[in-house]
Order: structure tokens, then sequence, then C-alpha cells
């Protein structure tokens, strides 16, 4: 099969012909379909994350069940299915009090060691060597994914779309759904509309949220925000964004903030723009060892609550995203602005560095 590598830190990625992995025992062998294109894979592109290498990155995706491993139930040869970015193990502390975002297993093999839960990749290059695995390994023409994290898509859900049900999807709803626990009725700012802010501004929507304001600092950003839910739209490089949202709101500030850029400029943006006794849900992810600052009393006196969110409940949150795309209540087409065929996926992710993907792009194979 075709797989996208990457060899080393800054370089580009490379498509290589590499033998098609096989699944083991509770794993399924997925053909994917598409993979979405993310900043996350371009934080470990770049340095800014560390993970082993060789690897194959990639963690958003849809596809066709190809393979069934031994003990895997509940699935069919040829359905139509999407994964998340979080694979959960289903055994471990968290997993087992359902709070499988904080996965133990995932994150020390897979992040760790990029490899599956036996301790080993299922992916090696032409030569016979071990490639990592990034999640899944999304760019590539098949994937293997631990069942516990394979979900049939429903009729009437685009399959090359719905790859970003996965990652920008799933990290908004668990930031709506558990980390600021939105009420109907609630003021909401989302700052940096991207891939994960554009779905912020969906499923608030979705939860009935209202004022819903997009700040970024870029026009046509805010343009497409308004096509996703916002009510209002704040160019944070033309304007104050913390006093548009004062006025927005009667001077009082939103009831919750989302930062989905993961910069210490815009982490401190996101805690000023709540009101008192709000609170301020972090979703983006910076390189590591960057820090922010916080003014300590107002944080204490105004009973502000800072949350962190790094994705959603695989096993629980994965239908509840998927029922509202099947409804209509996530519009993919308007997210997923640009396509690329995989021998072009290492522009996909040039063009991400530039900031010239507005939405999220998908990677088709």
């Amino acid at each position: 099969m075709k797989a996208a590598v990457l060899r080393g830190v800054g370089e580009r990625l490379r498509i290589e012909e590499i033998p098609r992995p096989e699944p083991r025992a509770g794993e399924v062998l997925v053909k994917v379909r598409a993979c979405g294109v993310c900043h996350t894979d371009l934080h470990v592109v770049k340095g800014e994350v560390a993970f082993p290498m060789p690897c194959v990155l990639g963690h958003e995706i849809s596809g066709e069940v190809a393979v069934l491993g031994a003990g895997v139930s509940g699935l069919a040869v040829g359905q139509a299915v999407v994964s998340s970015f979080i694979m959960p193990c289903g055994t471990c502390y968290h997993c087992v009090r359902g709070r499988d975002d904080l996965c133990e297993t995932f994150f020390d093999y897979n992040r760790l060691r990029g490899t599956l839960y036996d301790g080993e990749t299922r992916l090696r290059d032409s030569a016979g060597a071990p490639l990592a695995m990034y999640s899944m390994a999304g760019l590539a023409e098949y994937a293997v994914v631990p069942a516990t994290d394979v979900f049939p898509l429903p009729g009437g859900v685009a399959p090359e779309e719905a790859a970003i049900l996965g990652c920008a999807v799933f990290t908004a709803y668990g930031a709506i759904r558990n980390g600021a626990d939105l009420r109907a009725g609630e003021s909401v700012a989302v700052v940096a509309t991207g891939g994960v802010g554009s779905n912020l501004l969906q499923v608030a929507r979705a939860f009935g949220a209202a004022p819903i304001i997009a700040i970024d600092v870029r026009e046509d950003k805010l343009v497409a925000a308004r096509e996703l839910g916002a009510t209002h739209a704040v160019n944070a490089a033309r304007e104050d964004a913390v006093a548009a949202v004062r006025e927005i709101t009667a001077g009082r500030g939103v009831d919750v903030a989302f930062e989905a850029l993961g910069r210490p400029q815009t982490f401190e943006q996101a805690v000023s723009l709540v009101r008192d006794g709000g609170r301020a849900v972090m979703v983006g992810i910076a390189p590591a060892g960057v820090t922010a600052s916080l003014e300590i009393t107002r944080l204490v006196r105004r009973g502000i609550r800072i949350v962190g969110s790094y994705g959603a409940r695989t096993r629980t949150d994965l239908p509840a995203v998927l029922n509202l795309a099947s409804r209509g209540a996530i519009d993919l087409g308007r997210v997923v602005t640009r396509r690329y065929p995989l021998d072009e996926v290492d522009a996909a992710y040039t063009a991400l560095n530039r900031g010239e993907i507005v939405g999220r792009a998908i990677v088709i194979m």
C-alpha cells in the first residue's frame, strides 16, 4: 500500500510503498477513504511535539472495514466506518470509569512509543524497519485500529467529509459537552476559528448557545464562522477583542470562552473574555514547554474556572457526534474546504503551516 512517511523532524512527507498491515486480535483493518489534515500532526512534523520517527501520521479517518481481527464482532467487512484519534483500550483505570479521553494505555503506548497496545507497531517499511503509528497512522491506504475505536457511519453522512468527525468535530464536542458542560442559552466565545474552532461554533449552536462570538484575525475565517453558527464576529487584528465581547454581552463577558489555537496570547485572551463565575476551556495544543501568564487575584476573586480539554470520550461521545451529523446539526461540507490526493499530502501540510486553509482539509486515498 501507499503511505505518507515522515522520516525526520522538518522533513517532507514522502509517499512510500510499504507492506499492507494485518490486524491482530481485537483490531480492525480499515481501508482508508479519507484522513483529516490536523495541526497536531503539523506539531510533530515541526518537532514541537515529540514522537518516534520514522512514522506515519494521520489520526482522523473514514473508510470501510477490510478485515476483522480475531474476536471482533458487531462489524462487517465492507461496512462504512469512522474512527477517532483517541483509541481507548477499554480496560485501564480511566477507561473503566468512563473517562477514556484519559486512556493511560493510549498515551503510554501510542503517543509515547508509536505502537498499539501489545507494544508493537503494525507498520514496516519496504526494508522491514518499523514505522511508528500516530493514532492509527491514517495517512495511508490501510490502517489498523483497535475495535474499541471503529464505529459504523450512519447513512446520509458524506463518507469522505466524515473523516473530520474523528478529531475536529470530536474534539469540539468533548470541549462543549464535557469541558464546559454547556447549557442552552449560555453565551460563548470561540478564539481561533480553524478546523476545531469551526466545529466549536457548530456544536455550540446545536447545544443552544446564544450569543456565539467568533474571534479570529482573518476576515475570510470570520465570514465562514458566520455561516457555521456565529452570531457575532470579531476581528482581533482590527479591534480589542475583550472590549468587543464586553460590548456584545452588556459588559459582563461570556459564560464560556473556548481557545482553539494553543498560543499564550490567545490562552490569556480567552480567560479575559469570561464573566464572573465563567469557564475558559482550553483546546489548542501548544509546543512543549510553552506557558501563559494569568492574574491570580482575578482568577480567585471572580471564581473563574480554567479547564483543559484534549478530546472527547470515544465510546460514548463519538456515537453522539455521529448522531449530530446524521441529523444535519453538523454541516461537514462547509467545514471541509480543501481536498488533496495522497500524493500531494506534503502540500496539504505546507498550506496548513502557512495558514492558508479555512476550516479543514482532507486527504483522499
